[in-house]
Order: structure tokens, then sequence, then C-alpha cells
């Protein structure tokens, strides 16, 4: 299908099409400027973006929006941030900042001060705009014999498109470059210093990149220990951690000097073979959080349920089995068996089972917000408090008011099970990038070349492996690991799923193939251009992900209603007991209302505590991100990119949409209705044959 850009322009008909390689630049932040209302990169405020640099951050710990506006906040006051965009469904913030002036770490500590977990998503590029960077390389020269030889070499250098500063030493035959990568390569700099008669070698650059690699066969000291050796010596490596437990490695590596492959191939080779390297998918790696993380809730719901449902049975059913409700009765000490037990229950629930509400609780009124753990422990510890209190009361005065253990624990259970229904909501709302990540194939064919260029081999890589200038093969059926260019073979690809034009496009040398797309009959050899986060794919996957991190105009005044929520629920709450204890005491209501080991303050405590408990401003916070997340996920997956909340919000306005071919709206496939045979042929030896014609 094709891919249409459905901006925040109310009545403006929405053209689909056009080919993958006239897709326009779109700036992946330019709904989110707008909401802030901040002008878009590469506007008016395109001066002071030059040093801007991206980070994606993994938070983990937000429940309600309360969450994300406390991320917010916490990182917006940091010096140097210039935007942040936090999902709360993605569990993820998007912050822009100046890199003079702030650090990752520093982002880190802010996020973590505010009581939330965060880590930076490995293959998120702390990165700035491509056109904007520069780096500082160093070359070693060799034959250079007096200052002439420098001065010429430097004048050369300076000369250089792209470069904008050369230094170069007699002493240490050394020469240090800074020049903009999109303009000019470390390769062509090296040829430029060896056409003026040097020897020249690329070294290292101030270049620096994250990658996370799974590891298969780390199991003792004696493997961690060849590891680090390994890593020590590889040439590009800045820094790395090993972690054991999950067998995983993170590497900050130099690109310039040392490629992703060859990272993997050296630990390989390095260890014999006993360790084998593998990169961590992002997205699965994504997607095995959401299911490790409700994983953990279902534990703490299966516990919850199996100490709450004994408790819900002690106070409901045993009172009618007479043998149950004379054991309940026996004194243990002061305390009847019945209550010391469901008080010990309960207290695992409320305390063991339930401690990830108070830590939540906490969090939130350390930093002056509410949450919806804040009316849980509100709700549950009054029931708690005033149960165990009434128990001691009775204890030591012999007078046994009604307590109320099970309710304190039954809503904590029940809360968990929304939580739990939360968690899997959560991670449904990502299957459409999960879906578009799946259209690159896994694998790809490398073609290994000699010195000569001559063909000697191929060799099956990870597709995340695949570095600009590899040659890769697509066989027939298969889809096209990365954006490049033919440069052997020709063929038919289906590229329907970038430009929503089913027939067929015709491949030759020098003609531009897109990533995702399949190969329908021809070998094609392709000489890889972009990969990674430079593919068009890629792009839209950004796009739909940035989309669904926006907020709509109507989500503000929902963050809004949230902010102030438990404080009203809560003042209601106090109203509530204040009215309910005011008219009892004033005898307003039948004494029959209150059963006869109640009290008036019992009675209305139980209807303050119901305020507290059924309110509930998770769906204030949620309701609007899962629509925005479904709905761009829902059009992605059918060739529809909504660039945001914004645009969708603004749809109801749209009178016209005009589309400029009928592939956009059709499969465009032919399908064989019917078959006649018009000679005495059998039609069933007919499609005997023309099934074996088409086997092969």
């Amino acid at each position: 299908m094709a891919h249409l850009q459905l901006s925040a322009v109310a009545g403006r008909p929405a053209a689909a099409g056009g080919r993958g390689d006239e897709m326009e630049d779109v700036a992946l932040l330019d709904s989110y400027d707008e909401e802030m209302g901040m002008p878009p990169a590469g506007g008016a405020a395109a001066g002071e973006e030059e040093a801007a640099a991206e980070a994606h951050v993994r938070v983990t710990g937000m429940t309600c929006s309360a969450c994300t506006s406390a991320v917010e906040a916490a990182v917006s006051a940091r010096r140097g941030v210039r935007r942040v965009a936090v999902s709360l469904l993605q569990n993820r913030a998007h912050v822009v900042f100046d890199p003079a002036l702030a650090k990752v770490e520093d982002i880190i500590e802010a996020i973590e001060d505010a009581g939330f977990e965060a880590e930076i998503i490995p293959d998120s590029a702390v990165s700035q705009p491509k056109s904007q960077k520069t780096l500082s390389a160093q070359f070693r020269i060799g034959g250079m014999t007096c200052a002439n030889c420098v001065n010429s070499v430097e004048g050369i250098l300076k000369k250089l498109p792209g470069v904008k500063g050369a230094v170069v030493a007699l002493a240490t035959s050394l020469g240090e470059v800074e020049y903009v990568p999109s303009a000019i390569s470390k390769d062509e700099i090296v040829q430029a210093i060896e056409d003026a008669g040097f020897e020249a070698a690329f070294l290292q650059s101030s270049e620096q990149d994250k990658i996370l690699l799974g590891l298969i066969g780390l199991h003792t000291e004696r493997d961690v220990e060849v590891l680090h050796d390994i890593l020590k010596k590889m040439d590009g490596s800045r820094q790395f951690d090993v972690n054991t437990v999950l067998s995983e490695v993170e590497i900050v590596f130099d690109p310039e000097a040392v490629g992703l492959r060859s990272i993997v191939d050296t630990i390989e080779m390095g260890s014999n073979g006993r360790l084998k390297a593998h990169v961590q998918n992002p997205y699965t790696r994504g997607a095995s959080n959401d299911a490790q993380e409700a994983s953990k809730m279902l534990n703490l719901l299966r516990s919850s349920l199996f100490l709450s449902i004994p408790v819900f049975f002690i106070r409901m059913v045993c009172p009618s089995i007479p043998f149950l409700s004379t054991l309940l009765s026996m004194h243990c000490g002061p305390f009847l068996m019945g209550d010391l037990l469901k008080w010990i229950l309960v207290s695992i629930v409320q305390f063991v089972v339930g401690k990830r509400f108070y830590v939540a609780a906490f969090r939130a009124l350390r930093h002056g917000s509410t949450n919806m753990d804040v009316l849980v422990v509100l709700g549950t510890t009054a029931s708690y408090v005033y149960s165990v209190c009434a128990l001691l009361y009775g204890a030591f005065t012999g007078y046994r008011p009604p307590v109320y253990f099970e309710t304190s624990a039954m809503i904590i259970t029940f809360v968990l099970f929304g939580k739990y229904l939360e968690v899997l909501a959560k991670g449904k709302t990502s299957d459409a990038i999960k879906k578009l990540v799946e259209l690159v194939p896994s694998t790809a064919l490398l073609v290994l070349k000699d010195k000569e260029g001559k063909h000697v081999g191929e060799r099956e890589i990870d597709a995340l492996l695949v570095q600009p200038g590899d040659v890769l093969k697509v066989l027939p059926g298969s889809k096209v690991p990365a954006d490049g260019v033919v440069v052997w073979g020709t063929s038919h690809v289906n590229e329907s799923m970038i430009t929503g034009e089913s027939a067929p496009v015709p491949k030759e040398v020098s003609s531009v193939v897109i990533g995702g797309t399949i190969n329908l009959h021809g070998i094609l050899h392709i000489q890889a251009t972009k990969v990674g986060s430079g593919t068009v794919l890629s792009q839209i996957i950004s796009l739909v992900e940035t989309a669904q991190m926006s907020k709509a105009p109507i989500q503000k005044f929902a963050d809004y209603v949230a902010s102030i929520f438990v404080p009203i629920v809560i003042t209601l709450s106090i109203v509530t007991f204040s009215v309910w204890f005011l008219c009892g005491w004033l005898g307003a209501y039948p004494n029959s209302w209150v059963s006869e080991n109640s009290n008036c303050f019992v009675f209305s405590l139980m209807f303050a505590i119901s305020v507290v408990v059924i309110a509930c401003p998770c769906a204030l916070g949620l309701a609007t991100p899962t629509a925005v997340m479904v709905a761009t996920g829902i059009g992605a997956n059918h060739g529809v990119l909504v660039k945001g909340g914004d645009a969708l919000e603004r749809a109801q306005n749209v009178n016209y949409v005009v589309f400029d071919k009928t592939g956009t709206l059709t499969q465009g496939k032919a399908v064989v209705t019917t078959a006649k045979v018009f000679s005495g042929m059998d039609l069933g030896d007919f499609l005997t044959l023309v099934a074996s014609a088409e086997v092969r």
C-alpha cells in the first residue's frame, strides 16, 4: 500500500503515492514542535538547532499521566535540555538537548532522581542532524621529511570540500582533520593525501556509537576474561560493559574505525568460536521488556489472589459452616483465630504484594504530584489501619468492633488485575511498529570478493550487520535487506509497500532498490548505500513512533484534569465522610442502616474509602494516548502515515480526500476467477499441466 502522509491541516486535500525515492524528508519532530508552539526544525530556529543532539530513553515505573509530567518536569529543569516528549504507553522519553551543556548521563540522573528507572535505548543515537555533525579524526601520514611537506599536506586537506580544519605534526607523523562526514568520507581524505605522494592511514575519530550485543557461550569467568581481552585489543573500542547475568555486552565504539560486523567477527574469531555475538534488536528487546513486565504483574496478581481468597472465605463463607465457624472463633491469646489469620494474610498483601503502590505513591508525593497509586494507598491503608486498631481495641477491652481486612486485600487484588490488563494493552499498541520492522528480512547474503574484486563466495549474515558498500545477493522471492543500487543482474521488484503501485518495477544495473521490497524474478546483486536508521523503512518507522509520542490537543486537557483529579477525589472523600458522620451523629438516617456491631464512624469511613478507591485517573491519562497509538498503528499497517495526534483530531474537519492513482485504493493484483478449455482436453488434466509448469 502507498504511504499517505496525513498532516495537521484541515480542509487540505491529501495526496497519496509517489515513488519511494521521491519521498519528501519530513522533520520527525515537526508535530511536537508545532504542539509546543515552537518553529519546526529547519525553520526560524534552525540556527539554534545546529548544536542539538537527541536521545531516546526507556523509562520504567510510570503508571499514569502524573508520572509523565513528573519526568518531563525533572528533565526540562536540567541545563541544556531544549525539548522533552514522554510517552506513557511506550515507556520512553525523547529528549533534545545541547551537547555542550548537557550529557546523556545528566538526563538519566534527572529521571532517576524523579524516582523512575532509565536507560538509553541501545541503538538510539545520541546524534545530531547529519548535515550539522562534524568529526575530528586522526590520520597517520608517512613520507613527510620537512616543514614544506607539512604545509603541503595541510594545504591539500584544507582545500577539500567538507574539511573545516587540518593540523599536521611532523614529529609524530600524525594529522588531525575536522570534517563533515556527510560531505566527505575518511577514505576520500586518505586518497587525497596519497594522491599528493604521501602515505596515509586512518586511526580514529571523535565519533562514537553504542551497541548492545547478545552473547552465546558466556558461561565461566574464563569466558569473561577472554571477552575482555578481545575488546581491549580491538581498534575503535572505547569502553564496554559485560552483563554476565543476561549474557550481554554493551560496547561504545568508533564507527569510523570499526564496523559493527567487524566487532561481531572479531569476538567470534578471538575466542576460537567459543563466543558468538549477535545484535540485540531494540524492538525485540522492547517486546521482551513488555513480556517481563506482564509476567511480573501476573505473578503479583496470583500472589494477591492466593492470599485474598482465604480472607474472603473466612469473612463471607466460613461463618455459615458450623465446624469452621467454631474453629475460627477459638481464642489465640487475646485474639480470635479468624481475626488473627486475616491480619497475617492481609499484612502480606498490604506490605509485600502492595509494596509497589507505596513506592510509586512516595515518588509522586516527593515531587509534589499525585496519581492513582496515592488513591490506592490512602484507601487500603485507611481500611487496614482501622481494622488493626479495632482488633487491638477488642483484644484489650473485650468489645469487638467489626474489622475490614478483606476490603484492603480485595482492593489491591482488583487494582492489580486492572494493572495486568493495562500492561497487556500497552504491549498490543506497539504491534504496528513490530509489523513494520518485520518487513525487513532477518538475514542477508553477503557476496565475498577478493582484492581484485572477483566473486569468491557468499556468506549469510544478520541483516542488522549490513554495512554501506556491502554487495548483497537477493534471490527471487526474497526481500531486499537494505536500500541500495543494483550492480549486477536484472529483475522486477514489487515496491507496492512504498509506492502503492501493484505493477512490478523493472530493475537493472544502476537502478535504485528499497529495503523491504520483494524481488520477484531474477537474481540481483545490490550494493548497500543506506543501512540502519538511514533507510526509507526506518524513516517510516521513526515517523510512526514520533506520531505515537505526540499529544493531541484534547490530551493536554485530559492531562490537566488528571493532575487535579486526585486532590479533588481526596477532598470529596473527606466531604463524604464528614457528611455521613454528621448525619449519623444528628440522627438524620435510621439506626437500622448501621449494623449492630458497627457504629456511625465505621459506617461513614466505608463510604469515604469507596469514593477514594473507585476514582481512577488512569483512564483519563491512558485513553487518549492509547487511541492515538492504535489509530496511527492501524493506519501504518494500511499504508497511511499520520504525523501525530493533532492531525487525527483535525481530520474530522476534512471534507474531501483526493487520490492520484487507483493503485492506492485497490489491490491491483490479477486473480484467476474461472478456467475454460476450448479443446477436447479434460479441465483437470489441463490444470495438472499448468501446475507442473508453474511448480518450478
